[in-house]
């Protein structure tokens, strides 16, 4: 097996596959040209020498120079002319038996012509390009015969070219193809780094073996996950779903990928997301007869939103250990709050009894507990509901340790919350809501310390106030309180209470609005109503 040290990665293995098939490519490429250039040269040199012996063969004075005794002294020059005004290696005339009247070199004049190629030229009469060596050498040569008036062959013109000046052009020719051919391969290889290292950018950095491993290792983590997830692309198609997400919504056990998430979930917000890049946090749906709890998150890559990613899973499940947990909260919160109350209670108690104020600790005694037993006392009269009530008495004792005064509106009155309104999600909105005014008017530095509620379930809507004396809401800020980590706070983990509370409100059909209290601070209106309207909404 090859070490970790030599193992070639995915870029060097990419670079030297497409380098070596541009190679192998071009090469081949180059051997075709070559090929091509070397037929096209001797083709076109033949039609050359072919179309000069035609020329010379029907110059008159070349024919009619046979019919006189001294053919030679007429013919000659004419072929040195032609030789050396078509850059021909050699124009070479000769009779009807093939000895030569006209040579570029005037000592073979009057020998026989060599080469054995004349005999069409001169028994067929035919024209042609043929290759032979001569007396100059191996040459490509235009073969034409002479007629005469009667038509008859009295001689030959041969017009040729020496074979290495043509493999000398063809050399030149190819070495400028192999030049082409090398910057191909330059600029190929080139081309190849730069394709392998965007391919490397764009599985980030990941090797294919690592790759395998991920998507074996994310397909564990989805299958065993309790919560529903699926993905869609930005065409707004299934990517992927796991086994609680179809389980969970009741879809078709089938292969889902690559179908429209809007065939499959008719209300689902998934595409919303997609085109606002927004998340969607801790968002109530109802599908299927089935409550559940879903957030959704925008995939993002280099900026741009690609995908979405939902989970989910049933309401029932979070909210039995919201509830606990929430309950545990508030009898903690009760409970600390009572006993540090009760302890300083205790404490004057003991210091009147020890001053001899007996009278002034009976009436002490006697106030603390008509104040609080008249609050549990109202709310079990006009706040019903054991949760609410619950909250408001803890709220009222952790202001008591705060030094701020909270009240119930004595005009108050929830009888009884509609079967569809989610108890414990009214528990949290309203918890925020108190919490977040406590903090508002201990940061107060002057005026009274006052936080007051007021709940009603008058008409057709559910009717909850929060107001406080303390330095209010800005104009400027109203919009961005409700946006997830927006606060005007220091610390981490702000901005999260008011953004819960939105989406509580919105979920459950309802609006929230944010004014002016009586004593200047903040004024927290929401309205539900109670009859639920609008679509469920799901994935």
């Amino acid at each position: 097996m090859m070490s970790a040290r030599f193992r070639l990665t995915l870029q060097t293995r990419m670079i030297l596959l497409m380098t070596l098939v541009i190679i192998v490519i071009i090469g081949a490429m180059g051997a075709v040209f070559s090929s091509m250039i070397a037929a096209s040269i001797e083709d076109q040199v033949g039609k050359r020498a072919l179309s000069v012996a035609k020329i010379m063969a029907h110059l008159p004075q070349v024919r009619g120079a046979f019919a006189t005794g001294h053919p030679t002294q007429i013919i000659q020059p004419i072929a040195e002319n032609v030789r050396i005004q078509t850059d021909a290696e050699f124009v070479v005339v000769g009779d009807r038996k093939g000895i030569r009247v006209a040579h570029p070199l005037p000592d073979r004049i009057g020998r026989e012509m060599v080469g054995g190629d004349n005999e069409p030229a001169l028994l067929h009469g035919q024209s042609y390009v043929s290759k032979a060596v001569g007396s100059l050498g191996p040459s490509l040569r235009g073969k034409v015969p002479i007629h005469n008036d009667a038509g008859d062959v009295i001689g030959i013109v041969s017009v040729g070219f020496l074979l290495e000046d043509i493999e000398a052009a063809i050399d030149s020719y190819q070495r400028k193809v192999l030049l082409i051919l090398a910057l191909g391969v330059l600029f190929g290889t080139a081309g190849a780094i730069w394709l392998s290292r965007y391919f490397k950018r764009a599985i980030l950095g990941l090797e294919p073996e690592e790759i395998a491993s991920l998507y074996m290792e994310r397909n564990a983590v989805l299958e065993s996950v309790r919560e529903g997830i699926i993905a869609i692309n930005r065409h707004g198609r299934v990517t992927m779903a796991n086994k609680a997400a179809i389980q969970i919504l009741g879809l078709p056990d089938e292969e889902l990928r690559d179908r429209p998430i809007l065939e499959l979930l008719p209300d689902s917000r998934m595409p919303e997301v997609l085109e606002s890049g927004e998340h969607q946090l801790d968002r109530e749906s109802t599908i299927a007869g089935k409550e559940i709890l879903v957030n959704r998150v925008p995939i993002k890559w280099m900026g741009r939103v690609v995908g979405v990613v939902s989970s989910f899973r049933p309401k029932s499940e979070i909210d039995q250990l919201a509830s606990e947990l929430s309950q545990a909260r508030r009898y903690a919160d009760v409970l600390r709050a009572q006993t540090h109350e009760f302890h300083n209670l205790l404490y004057t108690i003991s210091g009147l009894l020890q001053l001899g104020s007996i009278q002034e600790a009976i009436e002490l005694i006697t106030s603390e507990t008509s104040a609080e037993q008249e609050l549990v006392l109202f709310l079990a009269k006009q706040v019903p509901d054991p949760l609410i009530g619950a909250l408001l008495l803890g709220m009222h004792n952790r202001a008591k340790e705060l030094k701020i005064q909270f009240s119930v509106n004595r005009d108050s009155r929830l009888k009884e919350l509609p079967a569809d309104v989610n108890r414990q999600q009214v528990v949290v909105m309203l918890g925020n809501l108190i919490q977040n005014a406590l903090e508002a008017v201990g940061e107060s530095r002057s005026g009274p310390n006052v936080v007051e509620c007021y709940l009603s379930d008058a008409g057709s809507e559910i009717l909850f106030e929060v107001e406080d004396s303390g330095p209010g809401v800005d104009d400027s800020i109203r919009e961005k309180i409700f946006e997830h980590g927006f606060s005007t706070k220091p610390g981490e983990r702000r901005g999260i209470g008011l953004a819960k509370v939105k989406g509580i409100v919105e979920e459950m059909g309802g609006y929230i609005l944010v004014g002016k209290s009586e004593w200047g601070g903040a004024l927290f209106t929401v309205s539900l109503a109670k009859e639920r309207r609008g679509t469920h909404e799901a994935g």
